[in-house]
């Protein structure tokens, strides 16, 4: 017999696959209290194109997805974490102004002060302001607006 205090959410649990197929992640997971859910897939390359997603054990180990080559006038991703790098604190959509069309929230070279909003992740429908964990000047940014974002992923260099 279950718990119904462990009993799970399954709208929940298609809400978060649903985001998992809109933004071409490849796994997610959120807490709530003594509750944590993961949904994660892989998607196998056949002749002709993608197979249909594949469930994966919990505990297998990722694979790293394949990085698209950087656009002009933007640096590779590094191997390892940038100093002063601000990591993203959630699996989302990563958008750089306040809405379509509008000035981003940055730009290279600006000047930031400790809690500025740097830019916005939309995560479950909800849009999260992503606030500066410190002065400083904007270095980098390495995210593209629109783009999918993991959990510690570097967003932006303040230096």
């Amino acid at each position: 017999m279950q718990n119904p205090e462990t009993k799970v959410d399954r709208s929940l649990v298609r809400e978060l696959a649903d985001i998992l197929n809109d933004t071409d992640l490849t796994e997610i997971e959120i807490e709530q209290g003594e509750l944590r859910i993961r949904v994660s897939r892989k998607k196998e390359y056949i002749q002709g194109g993608y197979a249909a997603s594949i469930p994966m054990p919990v505990a297998a180990p990722m694979m790293p997805a394949a990085t698209p080559a950087a656009a002009p006038g933007t640096a590779a991703p590094s191997a390892g974490p940038e100093v002063g790098s601000v990591p993203s604190p959630m699996v989302g959509t990563a958008y750089l102004s306040p809405a379509p069309g509008a000035k981003a929230f940055i730009e290279i070279g600006q000047s930031v002060n400790e809690g500025d909003t740097l830019l916005i992740i939309e995560a479950m429908k909800t849009m999260n302001q992503i606030p500066a964990p410190r002065s400083g000047t904007i270095k980098r940014i390495c995210v593209d607006n629109g783009q999918p974002v993991e959990y510690g992923e570097a967003l932006v260099v303040i230096g």
